[in-house]
């Protein structure tokens, strides 16, 4: 009896048995929008992104990661490269809450409770739901008109070392797909959901936003559990 106990303990704990182990740090770096208005510009970090994120190592290839996030967007038709848009003059500032909830995969191994130096890169995916304001025109301006609450996917690419034996950096670019596109104001129709003859832009187009930045977490946790056998 106490042997197959022992087996059983040693088969659940070998699901886990490479880096059973928490980070838990700051994020902060730059943020920007790639829509209907202002610059077109893919990766122009420009406005402050911080928060924090948590990391739970379940192997030493993937981790569930979540983080929540707080940025500032903006654009402005002056600063465009596009003659059309120059003319236009549409500008806006929007502020992004996000929460986020996915999966981190390593190029190689990350093992925390080896005394060796690591690093990777990786890739993270997953889901995030957000707060910004809708905007809609006003007399030829953007103005905020209501919440919105919507879902993005983000595709992260980073990479990561160990800086001490608890305390590891990293560094990624990650571009959010949204489900809207009124980040801008220029498709108010998501307010009620009527046409309305203010939206202007590409229509068969939805925001981005991108958040480009840097993190130090700080590691603990136990041992993986098969050790101690």
């Amino acid at each position: 009896m106490r042997y197959n106990f022992v087996m059983f303990l040693m088969l659940i704990c070998g699901t886990q048995a490479f880096s059973q182990r928490f980070e838990v740090g700051p994020f902060i770096g730059g943020a920007n929008y790639i829509g209907d208005v202002g610059n077109t510009t893919y990766i122009r970090p420009q406005n402050p992104v911080f928060g924090g994120l948590v990391k739970w190592n379940q192997s030493t290839r993937y981790a569930y990661r979540f983080s929540l996030l707080f940025a500032e967007i903006e654009a402005d038709d002056a600063r465009s490269n596009d003659t059309r848009r120059q003319q236009r003059g549409y500008s806006f500032t929007n502020n992004i809450t996000e929460a986020s909830l996915g999966v981190e995969f390593t190029f190689w191994d990350w093992d925390l409770h080896s005394r060796t130096y690591q690093s990777t890169p990786y890739l993270y995916s997953g889901l995030n739901y957000y707060f910004a304001n809708h905007f809609r025109l006003n007399n030829g301006a953007l103005e905020k008109a209501g919440n919105n609450w919507e879902f993005s996917i983000p595709m992260v690419f980073g990479y990561k070392q160990t800086l001490t034996n608890n305390l590891a950096g990293g560094i990624e670019l990650g571009a959010r797909y949204t489900f809207t596109d009124n980040l801008d104001g220029s498709k108010p129709s998501e307010i009620d959901g009527n046409f309305r003859s203010d939206d202007f832009g590409n229509p068969n187009t939805t925001d981005w936003y991108v958040f480009t930045g840097i993190y130090i977490t700080i590691n603990f946790g136990r041992k993986p559990c098969y050790t101690h056998f």
